[in-house]
């Protein structure tokens, strides 16, 4: 893990993305079949490559399998983070479904909430791309639900359940769009992280941000 991962990062130093714009970091999309640019969305949604357990926000989500007992990776590194007291609250809630997502405490962790969400493994687009969507809006809900104002999302799905990893992304960015612009309660959600771990997600969400 690199230095600087090891430590908190506060709400205040995650670049939004008319930050990320403004640094030259982000540029816009050559492409012609993009939504319209919104500053309200810029202001609102944030990229950081980051170790999102070290994250100071309401809420970070974590890439569940369905028994939400704690498994590798990303699930892995929350449950080990936030200590013994996550794995304890897991257990009375009698797993989740693929396409859903349950919150809990958060513990130690720096964040107030954790949202686990059960991705699917990844089979064909057809059959994994409207449980991925779901995963997202359901996750969304649930931080609003729960008086969250800030969340931040890992990639769902795509470390050992073996979805693309670029059209997890734009599905990811797509549902987030949607809830904040389509939805009554999108309003409530001040800032939205996507935190990228190693260069391979930073990759997939750069040309997807704008």
């Amino acid at each position: 893990m690199a230095a600087s991962f090891s430590k908190l990062r506060p709400l205040t130093e995650i670049p939004t993305l008319s930050q990320l714009y403004r640094s030259g970091i982000l540029t816009p999309s050559a492409l012609e079949d993009v939504p319209n640019a919104s500053q309200r969305l810029n202001d609102t949604i944030c990229h950081v490559q980051h170790d999102i357990t070290k994250l100071q926000v309401d809420a970070i989500v974590n890439a569940a399998n369905e028994s939400l007992l704690g498994g590798g990776g990303i699930d892995g590194a929350i449950h080990r983070a936030a200590g013994p007291g996550l794995l304890k609250e897991c257990r009375t809630l009698n797993g989740c479904n693929t396409g859903s997502a349950k919150i809990t405490d958060a513990y130690d962790l720096p964040c107030k909430k954790v949202i686990h969400a059960v991705g699917p493994v990844y089979r064909s687009i057809e059959k994994s791309e409207p449980l991925l969507r779901s995963c997202y809006r359901t996750l969304l809900q649930l931080a609003v639900q729960n008086g969250c104002k800030s969340i931040a999302l890992c990639g769902i799905s795509t470390g050992i359940y073996g979805y693309p990893s670029m059209a997890a992304a734009h599905i990811a960015l797509r549902e987030v769009r949607a809830f904040l612009t389509l939805t009554a309660e999108g309003h409530q959600l001040e800032k939205v992280v996507f935190c990228s771990y190693n260069d391979r997600d930073v990759a997939s969400y750069m040309p997807n941000l704008p």
